[in-house]
């Protein structure tokens, strides 16, 4: 039968179907078949014909969490491949794009010597972490745009004020006064408007409220979310991004790969012309391919870790001249620090110290072992 003979398959996911090119071990394509998403138990028996523990390969494209969650409920083996690896590859080898021709591209990939193409696949856990996070910061983006549309408001009708903070308490009681009925510092439309605002930002913010709580109470679950706190510069919001942004961080070789991945490492683009040395380097940024919500969190730390003071303090004022100049890149020096304290302190499993102790030294470490060692005469 054709099924038996199945050794690896490709997926290409769109948002009401799939199409699957399924190869044998020759490279041979055995079988093609569209699978339809509406009726989940029907797709679920369609994937179980399948032969088990089969390699799928699907697209870090939109959806692909639920589909991969229903490839392994089917007892197949869902692998991620990288969009812009795929995307490449196919334009390099002048393929066009269709339905057909991206699922049997995809049924290439587990046969080629290096697994070029894979990226790490979040598991269920991790991936709802990242759906709080991000509904958090959707709702923080919707209360920023409400209260853009207040500030407008009263721009717009000349209302002058000086509160530093237009939505704290004594900001917030001058806007209560300017949406009362009998106020007639405002014209109807406009103080039924801000009114309507106002009761939109006040939802927003039990809503962020609401969801803050229970970040909060996941993170004081976990053993490293309180490492993570414990790191200057990082409160509860940024250790639950990290935490979720970064899922396991057995998946990075070393402290900087994880600040490549974070985005916190610039890469040089010169053109070859010599500068002097007082002349700022040309052409250089940091990555664009990453996780850019850890490269703000990162960012974010960093601010507050100058501002605690400290080593990190100290780094800023070196790297900046006391702050004189590049702070910008002062900061993307420190939060690249940072990123290396969080891979160390979440891989060894330690708190932060301020002032760790030293290394032993060599020499030390090597007269202690001849000691201890039986038969060359000393004390052990």
């Amino acid at each position: 039968m054709e099924m038996d003979r199945i050794a690896q398959m490709g997926l290409d996911a769109h948002r009401v179907f799939s199409v699957i090119t399924a190869r044998d071990q020759e490279g041979n394509v055995v079988r093609r078949e569209r699978i339809e998403h509406r009726n989940r138990p029907i797709m679920l028996e369609q994937l179980a014909r399948f032969p088990k523990d089969t390699e799928v390969v699907l697209e870090s494209s939109f959806g692909w969490g639920w589909i991969s969650d229903t490839l392994a409920a089917a007892g197949l083996k869902p692998c991620l491949a990288n969009s812009r690896k795929v995307a490449a590859w196919r334009k390099a080898r002048g393929l066009a794009k269709s339905n057909r021709k991206d699922a049997d591209l995809l049924s290439e990939l587990p046969s080629e010597k290096q697994r070029w193409w894979e990226v790490w696949l979040a598991s269920r856990e991790v991936r709802d972490q990242r759906e709080w996070l991000r509904y958090r910061m959707s709702l923080v983006a919707v209360q920023t745009r409400l209260k853009n549309q207040i500030h407008a408001i009263l721009h717009r009708h000349g209302i002058v004020q000086d509160y530093s903070d237009l939505f704290g308490r004594e900001g917030r009681r001058f806007l209560n006064i300017l949406v009362a009925p009998k106020q007639q510092t405002l014209r109807d439309s406009a103080r039924d408007t801000l009114k309507g605002y106002l009761q939109l930002l006040d939802q927003v913010r039990r809503q962020i409220a609401g969801v803050t709580r229970k970040i909060r109470s996941q993170l004081q679950r976990t053993p490293i979310g309180e490492r993570l706190r414990s790191i200057p510069g990082i409160g509860w919001i940024l250790a639950y991004t990290i935490l979720a942004e970064i899922g396991e961080i057995e998946r990075f070789r070393n402290a900087k790969h994880l600040a490549s991945y974070s985005l916190m490492v610039p890469l040089a683009d010169d053109s070859g012309e010599p500068l002097s040395p007082d002349e700022p380097p040309q052409g250089r940024h940091v990555g664009l391919i990453g996780r850019r919500t850890l490269k703000w969190a990162f960012i974010e730390a960093a601010h507050g870790a100058v501002r605690k003071g400290g080593r990190f303090r100290e780094l800023y004022d070196r790297r900046t001249q006391g702050g004189k100049k590049d702070r910008n890149r002062g900061y993307i020096v420190v939060g690249r620090e940072l990123s290396h304290v969080v891979y160390v302190c979440w891989k060894k499993e330690r708190n932060y110290m301020e002032n760790p102790p030293g290394r032993p030294c060599p020499k030390a470490k090597k007269l202690n072992r001849r000691k201890s060692r039986p038969g060359t005469g000393r004390p052990s």
